[in-house]
């Protein structure tokens, strides 16, 4: 289970049949939902799929396990991956299994380097990280997840480490809440009519209405805590990061032992200088 905020999460026959992922939506579903589109690349749509494959429990993989995960035909994987390979963002040093190659982290460095929340970010998250002696970090919305951008680690509290470009759902970690909380009602209904939650701990809610209800909670005291829901010894809590317009824009977190420090101490002690650290990083957003 991954770290600070987050769950664990899991991740020849006919060459032009995906294989099913026990009728889990994937990639391929959401691609082909945009069938109608003129303009939409189906090519390009595929690629960013392959690419989205690869997780840190899933570093090396093959073009059928690809295929199973993406639902995209294997011909069309092997296509993607051969095109990747020729420029250089994945190889196969077996001949079988793929590996993303650091040449990877150029598509996320330019969105990196012209954010300036993701910029500045460090500094404050260590100061907030040295200040309680606790792992700190920031994240982002990015449809159903929450997206690491800025990381500051004291210690694992948890068996995944967690790094910038991380993802994990957002109805199960304390920056996601916070972040759920902020959207509009009718974006908020949608999401609410389609995610599916999973049981990570006895402690997680399962239940659309007591997330319903549990998110209109941190909406009004401007604040979310996750105890033990993602991983039992986990507790973290998230404060809104508010642009200068009055977006919420993203979200700061700080995770703790939960055997360590109670609830209670999280909104005395921490609680102050989360919203100290937001305050700051507010001054530099647009």
């Amino acid at each position: 289970m991954p770290h600070d905020d987050s769950p664990a999460r899991a991740d020849d026959a006919r060459l032009d049949t995906p294989e099913a992922d026990d009728g889990a939506q994937t990639a391929a579903d959401d691609i082909a939902s945009q069938s109608g589109d003129p303009n939409f690349m189906t090519s390009l749509a595929r690629g960013l799929a392959v690419i989205q494959a690869f997780s840190q429990q899933r570093r090396l993989m093959s073009i059928s396990q690809i295929s199973q995960k993406t639902g995209i035909p294997r011909a069309a994987v092997r296509r993607c991956l051969y095109t990747l390979a020729k420029l250089g963002f994945v190889a196969a040093e077996d001949g079988r299994n793929f590996a993303l190659r650091p040449r990877i982290l150029s598509l996320g460095h330019a969105y990196l380097a012209s954010t300036p929340l993701a910029k500045a970010a460090q500094p404050v998250l260590r100061h907030v990280s040295n200040a309680l002696n606790e792992s700190s970090s920031i994240a982002i919305l990015d449809g159903d997840e929450i997206l690491y951008i800025a990381r500051a680690s004291t210690s694992r509290i948890m068996t995944i480490d967690l790094d910038i470009g991380s993802r994990l759902p957002a109805s199960c970690t304390s920056m996601g809440r916070v972040l759920l909380s902020q959207l509009p009602a009718d974006e908020l209904d949608a999401y609410l009519a389609r995610v599916k939650l999973v049981q990570y701990t006895p402690h997680t809610l399962i239940s659309a209405d007591a997330l319903a209800a549990e998110l209109a909670k941190v909406r009004a005291q401007g604040y979310a805590i996750i105890d033990q829901e993602l991983e039992i010894g986990l507790r973290s809590i998230a404060v809104p990061i508010v642009s200068q317009d009055g977006r919420v824009v993203a979200a700061i977190n700080v995770g703790v032992q939960a055997a360590r420090v109670p609830v209670a101490e999280l909104e005395s002690r921490v609680l102050p200088v989360l919203r100290e650290a937001a305050g700051e990083l507010s001054l530099l957003l647009p």
